[in-house]
């Protein structure tokens, strides 16, 4: 019966030791990117309309409460630099204020959260909807042939230049606490920024909790 000796175990202890280096630089390397994947995650899921998906990512009762106070503060400061002291605007502003739930309701849906994560948030504007999802997927059923003849050519000489799609919005994403992750938009210098706020729950687990419109 073979025995381990002492210079048998001894040898075995660097192994280990790096084994267990590797297991937490990998676990903290997760970690630390987690809350890129759920973000990743969460924008394939929302611009496909995944509602399934979505709904992993988005902890919706805390979302429409911060988008609630959001809008509410957006609209409120907004229609108070209108009344200049006029009571019947300032009554006007509370009736509005009151009527924002049609609004909420339409951003705490997969269209919502598709909208916001591609710069195009709430602005205060109570008719506001989020742009319904276009679907384009080859698994749509054919219709009847399109007969309409193309559209003739340009005459020489035209220059009018086709109107151009929005620009996506700049980016920037980071920790703000071990427990918060922040998405900041904007569309250029000048433009007013707003955050996507994601929270951890758990370990490696985040979600879209809260919105910052107007962020400085």
């Amino acid at each position: 019966m073979a025995v381990s000796t002492p210079a048998k175990r001894g040898s075995s202890r660097p192994l280990i030791v790096v084994l267990v280096v590797i297991a937490v630089v990998a676990v903290l390397g997760y970690g630390y990117a987690s809350p890129y994947l759920a973000l990743d995650r969460l924008k394939r899921a929302a611009d496909a309309r995944d509602a399934q998906t979505v709904s992993e990512y988005v902890d919706y009762p805390a979302f429409r409460e911060s988008l609630k106070e959001q809008i509410g503060g957006l609209l409120t400061r907004r229609l108070e630099a209108r009344a200049n002291g006029n009571p019947l605007a300032a009554i006007g502003a509370m009736i509005g204020i009151a009527l924002i739930g049609p609004l909420v309701d339409a951003y705490a849906t997969p269209d919502g959260v598709a909208a916001l994560l591609n710069g195009m948030p709430p602005r205060g504007d109570l008719t506001q909807r989020p742009p319904a999802h276009q679907n384009t997927g080859a698994n749509t059923p054919a219709g009847p042939a399109d007969t309409t003849p193309a559209p003739a050519a340009p005459a020489p000489g035209n220059t009018t230049t086709p109107p151009q799609p929005p620009q996506p919005p700049q980016t920037t994403a980071g920790y703000r606490s071990i427990n918060a992750f922040a998405v900041t938009y904007q569309h250029g210098v000048g433009d007013a920024r707003y955050s996507a706020i994601l929270r951890r729950e758990g370990l490696f687990t985040w979600k879209l909790a809260a919105v910052e419109l107007n962020a400085n």
